[in-house]
């Protein structure tokens, strides 16, 4: 008997069955996942060539900072980065230390083999041909292994690109948990996956099962938040009403990110996602944000002062609210066996 999940597809609304339940000692725990990725001009068109991994310093001053607040950051990281060797020898440390966990972050454009055309359809990985994404990821988990001595089990897709066979393959190369569903957020019109109507807490994914879904986490924020997602898509359609709505505090998106949220939203999202009952918030941001110059979120030493006010505001609040932070190993081992892990949706 067939099912909407039996083809790979991560896009898709799971099964109400499917729904993780986490061991209740668990609780409300919140992650940080990395998107540790080459340094570009996000103005640009897709190269495989322009791009450094020069922002160490940021990484270094970043990962410190992390580690003195208690968070284990979940490094996802692409083909440039652990492809350099400064970059994997300050990684592997922290691996090494216990500090840090290092995943699978797969951009295309720079991860060979270097078969498709590079524009802007191809930079979702998950769209290729299987064989080609099959052959990208093979060579992704193969050089992480050779850096870090362990295959990766943790992935998220760049530009968040999974498709029809992304499932699959990740079963087939031993990842126990994908992040690359970001739920309330639609890429259609840009050759991207629909996340559109897609949850919030983890559920089974995969065609057998065995792989974690750990969606990140956007929250809708101000008076008419209790309409949700549909009211949000309606005042979308309407041209300016959606921005409206936002400016006047009546309804905002808002994902668990220091890069264009303020630390006032964040707060706010925080509390509405714990008010929904989600039990892993979800937080991510780019690695080259770390270092002035690299993404427009952290321009100069200004902006980048601000992005550690930012993370101290947001993590006090954290606090305040009772939400610890969970590593790699601590989700994956709150997760049941899988014939114990459903509950109704």
């Amino acid at each position: 008997m067939s099912d909407p999940l039996h083809d790979g597809q991560l896009a898709r609304a799971p099964l109400p069955q499917d729904r993780i339940r986490l061991d209740p000692g668990f609780g409300t725990r919140f992650m940080l996942f990395v998107d540790t990725e080459e340094e570009f001009d996000w103005d640009a068109p897709f190269s495989r060539t322009g791009h450094g991994v020069t922002a160490l310093e940021g990484m270094a001053r970043g990962q410190a900072y992390f580690a003195a607040a208690g968070v284990k950051p979940v490094y996802v990281t692409d083909y440039p980065v652990v492809d350099d060797d400064r970059a994997a020898a300050m990684m592997g440390q922290w691996l090494a230390d216990g500090a840090a966990d290092i995943g699978a972050h797969l951009h295309p454009w720079v991860n060979p083999p270097h078969v498709e055309e590079v524009n802007a359809r191809n930079s979702y990985v998950g769209f290729l041909p299987e064989a080609v994404e099959r052959d990208k990821l093979a060579v992704l988990c193969e050089r992480i292994a050779d850096r870090f001595g362990a295959r990766p089990i943790a992935y998220r897709a760049g530009r968040y690109g999974i498709g029809p066979n992304s499932g699959r393959l990740l079963e087939e190369a031993g990842f126990r948990l994908d992040s690359s569903v970001r739920s309330r957020f639609d890429y259609s019109g840009q050759h991207g996956p629909d996340f559109k109507g897609l949850p919030l807490h983890p559920y089974w994914a995969g065609p057998t099962r065995s792989l974690v879904e750990l969606p990140l986490s956007t929250a809708f924020i101000g008076l008419m938040r209790g309409a949700g997602e549909r009211a949000y898509r309606a005042a979308q359609a309407m041209g300016p009403l959606g921005g409206a709505l936002a400016k006047a505090r009546l309804l905002s998106r808002v994902p668990l990110t220091p890069e264009g949220v303020s630390a006032g939203e964040a707060m706010a999202a925080i509390d509405a996602l714990i008010g929904e009952g989600v039990p892993v918030l979800n937080f991510s941001f780019h690695s080259p944000t770390l270092a002035p110059g690299h993404t427009p979120y952290v321009r100069n030493e200004a902006d980048r002062t601000a992005f550690y006010r930012w993370w101290d505001i947001v993590l006090a609040h954290l606090d305040r609210r009772g939400v610890r932070s969970a590593s790699l190993d601590q989700l994956l081992a709150a997760v049941p066996a899988r014939g114990q892990a459903c509950q109704a949706a």
